[in-house]
């Protein structure tokens, strides 16, 4: 894989902050000591408590449902933030994580999901370092179900019985410890075998990889693996070797890049590189400087920061949208295309959000549903085996990303992926596909998007669809859905039918061409004309007056065209 298309950028801008980025920055400019270089702060107070939601805990971004990931990073970078900067203080948010416990001891990423250990590490810290509470007495018990044959740890204790031994899931279950006790309760492992694995990752060249087999170090896995070693009492097997590979990876305009023939410092360098230069004890004073001047030049308008300087900042899922929209010239298309399929990890097949971070089953839908690797048959079959080999959850489904657990977006999402795909393991994994959905059906033919969640239609919808490319499925389920919350005036509600949505309504009409079901042209366009905004674009509901972003305007398009005489198909897209 060569990177450099990433230089140029191509892709589409959105200009919003992001809340990883956000997080990472603000730790970054912390760990340096010079959080005070952070011109108005209050800025980016506010925009992190722009995520929280009436329950207590905060999502990924507005309007999203409350998890423990973006719960601890708002959280934390607010603490980390001037005590005169952070404003009024929301509901507090500890309430909220105890509603994702499990009785086990692990914790989930939201209320009904299954426990993995990322949502474990972000609900302890959370716990314990924010509102000085004690997590359960379980914890431990679970987190020592996690270690598996080989002596690493793994993302739960199914995938530790499957030997899926991952460096992040070391870092996220010894953290976990460590932050419970105090670094000085009783460990819940064998520190021999633990510490021998994750010596074991480090390569010749001196930087980590993830997991045995691994061809590429990165920072990324080496800030986990120096701090998992670190909260051991252990280090590197080399650790000069470590801290020189680091400093190799300095780009003369001042932070660093991610890994060998990464051309561009982003945020997640830099809080990778300073972390682990700190676990090493290693000096930072002479990189301090151009590293602050760095990331502050990755700030927004908003208030937030992004992964590098916003106007090149890019993202999958915008650029997705501007080209299912028709909005690129030809040209611009191509650009656009090679630009996401260089947004891949090293040791990884799928599409990340964005460049430098791990891949991610929507955003890898939406690429090859925009025509990414579109006649590469071979990148497309590396993509059904990533899928296949590396990130299915033991219970079948699929989540955001690898190690994390299943929910029903995701599972749908690597359910259309997977149709049509040749190979035994493909085969095995579509078979597994249907034993998580049965998990989150509430009542025949009704779905929830985890499995003590409740049901909704877009859930249903997308259950059903992931069903017919897996197993096979007849449309009477999906006809008794769409009569549940069709919408008299137009278009289909997640939840009742009262108030429509686009993204209900685009799933709906997805799904029903899927089964060759019949739908009133009339019925939806009316829903479109309530939510056509100036300028051709599409807020999410009626009761919106304004865009709701180029997702939205993707959506509507897409819908338009499915009206046009030409009857063009709805590319299979799920978000949420």
């Amino acid at each position: 894989m060569r990177y450099d298309t990433l230089l140029r950028s191509s892709g589409v801008v959105s200009g919003e902050s992001d809340l990883w980025c956000t997080y990472a920055a603000v730790r970054t400019l912390g760990w340096l000591g010079r959080i005070e270089d952070l011109p108005a702060p209050e800025t980016v107070a506010g925009f992190l408590a722009s995520r929280q939601n009436s329950d207590g805990g905060f999502a990924w971004s507005a309007g999203m449902t409350s998890d423990a990931w973006a719960t601890y990073y708002c959280t934390q970078a607010m603490a980390e933030l001037p005590a005169d900067s952070r404003g009024t203080a929301g509901r507090p948010s500890s309430a909220w994580v105890w509603s994702t416990a499990h009785a086990d001891g692990g914790f989930a990423m939201t209320p009904g999901q299954a426990s993995d250990v990322w949502a474990t590490y972000y609900a302890v810290r959370t716990l314990v370092e924010i509102y000085d509470e004690r997590p359960p007495e379980a914890l431990f018990d679970w987190l020592a179900a996690l270690q598996a044959k080989d002596g690493g740890l793994a993302w739960s204790p199914a995938h530790a019985k499957n030997g899926a031994s991952d460096v992040r899931a070391c870092y996220y279950a010894v953290t976990a410890w460590s932050t419970a006790t105090g670094g000085r309760g009783a460990l819940p492992w064998d520190r021999e075998r633990l510490v021998d694995w994750l010596r074991g990752r480090q390569s010749a060249a001196g930087g980590f990889t993830f997991q045995a087999g691994d061809e590429t170090d990165c920072l990324w896995a080496t800030f986990r693996a120096t701090g998992a070693l670190a909260r051991l009492g252990g280090g590197p097997r080399d650790p000069e070797g470590c801290v020189a590979w680091i400093r190799e990876r300095l780009h003369p305009e001042g932070s660093f890049t991610r890994w060998p023939g990464y051309p561009v410092p982003d945020v997640w360098a830099a809080f990778c590189a300073v972390g682990s230069l700190r676990e090493l004890g290693a000096g930072l004073g002479d990189v301090a400087d151009g590293v602050v001047r760095t990331v502050l030049s990755f700030r927004t308008r908003h208030g937030g920061f992004t992964y590098r300087a916003p106007e090149f900042a890019s993202d999958v899922l915008t650029t997705s949208a501007h080209v299912l929209a028709g909005r690129f010239p030809d040209a611009g298309a191509r650009d656009a295309l090679r630009w996401m399929e260089s947004c891949m990890m090293p040791n990884e097949n799928g599409i990340m959000y964005m460049p430098g971070r791990g891949s991610e089953v929507r955003c890898t839908l939406w690429a090859l549903s925009a025509g990414a690797f579109q006649g590469d048959a071979p990148a497309r079959a590396a993509v059904a085996e990533w899928l296949a080999g590396a990130i299915q959850n033991p219970d079948g489904g699929f989540g955001y990303w690898e190690g994390r657990a299943s929910d029903m977006v995701s599972t749908c999402a690597a359910a259309e992926i997977l149709h049509g795909s040749a190979g035994e393991s493909a085969a095995t994994s579509r078979r597994g596909i249907a034993a998580y959905l049965a998990s989150c059906e509430t009542a025949p033919g009704r779905y929830a998007n985890v499995p003590a969640g409740r049901p909704t239609l877009r859930a249903t919808l997308q259950g059903l669809r992931a069903l017919h490319r897996v197993a096979g499925a007849d449309g009477t389920r999906v006809g008794d859905a769409l009569a549940r919350h069709r919408v008299r005036g137009g278009g289909f509600a997640n939840e009742g039918n009262r108030v429509p949505d686009l993204l209900s309504t685009y799933e709906a009409t997805l799904t029903a061409d899927v089964f060759g079901l019949d739908w009133d042209a009339g019925h939806l366009t009316r829903f479109l004309d309530s939510v056509r905004t100036a300028g051709a674009g599409f807020s999410w509901t009626p009761l919106m007056a304004t865009s709701g972003g180029p997702l939205a305007d993707c959506l509507g398009r897409r819908l338009e065209l499915r009206l046009s005489p030409e009857r063009q198909a709805l590319p299979p897209l799920a978000l949420s």
